[in-house]
């Protein structure tokens, strides 16, 4: 698997199109201290002189770093949300035939703005015609022309007309495309889906199973399985299909698509104990579980190793322990003790994550435009990390900030 930078994933209610049910405070927190930790870490190649824990284990290496933890964690809540999303819409009236097509709709949303972002990976300025600061910018600029959830009393010819003028600005910018170096210059093309991509494949895979499911535990636990067992198949190379080779690795590689299962896995679990209002037992079983979890981890990690960049089945459960234990906190901090106040700071990257998500994309590209350099001061060591950590709650005010003037995306 590759990575990119900035890379973090879309708002989990964008995702489902929905927002939850008797709401879970903790969930949208856990969404925004993930947000927030990504635009954090997608910022240390900035700087000089921190301790490489930070950072993301190099590919090959047996290890990861904070890092390699974040895009999991996500993955995770996105699974977390989707049984409340899902029933949502069946409450409103959607029929599975209805609610699938949702799901196709946001899948393909998610593919287009991953593979944009991707190509700008490898962007040629010279064969191209335009420099390569311009790129993702205006990309992003069409994905929130497009997918912006515009007022309902907006002009519907002004709403058809920006989302038209983003359509065909990225259809022109595919067409005007070159990347790579001389003499190997090629077109706007799926070198890899991207972040968002790689989220969208995911998403796709648990949203079917849970329509599937209709809320029976034992159906998402057995897709959880199914994809956790794909996972250690697809590391031993014990599954090759030629006739399935169209299913791209997200899915087909199992680890993926099995830490969104184990997300949906946990809010099924979540759901019946809060129904009951039993906290402790939930807890109990929560812990058992991240025990498994571990177990696992440590048993498949002598195998194929613990890597991010190798999708392995070990960081798989590892960053499923992980995240399941940092929601248990939240949720005792937030909805048991009521201390949501606490995360209010970031509570905007968790109501609208895939503008977030956006916004180092014009930070970085108004800095460049306006070509300024920070003091060798404010990039290095503790201090450097204190201005990735400002960067990033600057991300999560300008979000709050476009929300109130009615720049909202959702898928």
């Amino acid at each position: 698997m590759q990575d990119t930078s900035p890379t973090a994933m879309p708002p989990i209610n964008d995702l489902t199109g929905a927002s939850l049910i008797s709401r879970v405070d903790a969930i949208d927190i856990l969404r925004a201290l993930t947000m927030v930790l990504m635009i954090f870490v997608n910022d240390l190649w900035s700087l000089k002189g921190i301790p490489a824990w930070l950072g993301h284990v190099a590919s090959g290496v047996d290890g990861i770093g904070l890092s390699d933890v974040v895009f999991p964690a996500f993955l995770f809540i996105v699974g977390m949300s989707l049984p409340y999303a899902i029933d949502n819409r069946r409450k409103k009236g959607e029929s599975d035939l209805q609610i699938t097509g949702h799901i196709l709709l946001r899948t393909i949303a998610l593919l287009i703005m991953g593979v944009f972002l991707v190509n700008g990976e490898s962007y040629n300025a010279e064969a191209t015609g335009m420099p390569r600061l311009f790129w993702n910018p205006i990309c992003c600029l069409c994905f929130i022309l497009i997918w912006n959830a515009y007022p309902a009393k907006a002009n519907k010819s002004l709403i058809f007309g920006l989302k038209a003028a983003g359509i065909i600005t990225l259809l022109a910018m595919a067409f005007i495309y070159r990347g790579g170096k001389d003499p190997e210059i090629y077109r706007f093309s799926t070198h890899w889906w991207g972040i968002l991509g790689l989220i969208g494949w995911s998403y796709l895979a648990g949203a079917l199973v849970v329509v599937i499911a209709k809320n029976r535990l034992w159906v998402l636990l057995l897709g959880w399985a199914f994809f956790a067992v794909l996972s250690m198949m697809a590391k031993a190379k014990l599954f090759s299909v030629p006739f399935l080779s169209f299913i791209p690795d997200a899915i087909s590689g199992g680890t993926l698509a099995g830490l969104t299962m184990g997300g949906i896995v946990a809010s099924q679990v979540f759901r019946y104990f809060r129904e009951r209002k039993d906290n402790r037992t939930m807890t109990l079983v929560y812990s058992g579980a991240i025990l498994m979890l571990v177990l696992l981890s440590i048993l498949t990690r002598p195998y194929w190793g613990l890597t991010k960049l190798g999708a392995t089945p070990a960081w798989l459960f590892l960053c499923s322990a992980f995240t399941l234990g940092a929601f248990v906190i939240i949720y005792w901090v937030s909805d048991v003790y009521g201390k949501t106040n606490w995360f209010n700071v970031v509570k905007p990257a968790g109501r609208d994550t895939l503008l977030c998500y956006l916004m180092p994309y014009f930070v970085y590209f108004l800095f460049r435009v306006l070509q300024l350099k920070w003091p060798e001061v404010l990039i290095t060591g503790g201090i450097g990390l204190l201005k990735s950590l400002l960067l990033a709650l600057l991300c999560v005010w300008l979000t709050k900030s476009l929300n109130r003037l009615g720049v909202r995306l959702k898928l």
